[in-house]
């Protein structure tokens, strides 16, 4: 279906509601505008947060493991070495 929305003072799109309700768009509803070429493309928010998800979901583990688990659990032994390392008594030297 083709749609007409209209450029008002301010530079203010309105989108027709028929098309609001199709693409779940509320009041308040921060939308993403992209363009490629001479094209405008309107993303709501959520959509392009899911985009972006789609795009990083081969990249995590599939044992059902956290990374950032995995990143916080290797931090606080990093931590735990350089505390015992900074126990460690540094002998003196004598000039």
């Amino acid at each position: 279906m083709t749609y007409s929305a209209k450029v008002i003072k301010g530079g203010k799109i309105v989108i027709p509601a028929e098309l609001r309700r199709e693409l779940g768009f509320a009041d308040g509803d921060r939308l993403v505008l992209e363009r490629e070429g001479e094209t405008l493309v309107v993303k709501s928010y959520r959509q392009v947060v899911r985009e972006v998800q789609q795009a990083f979901r081969p990249y995590q583990p599939q044992d059902g493991r956290s990374m950032v688990d995995d990143l916080m659990a290797e931090r606080r032994r990093e931590a735990r070495q350089e505390g015992d390392e900074a126990a460690v008594p540094v002998p003196r030297t004598r000039p």
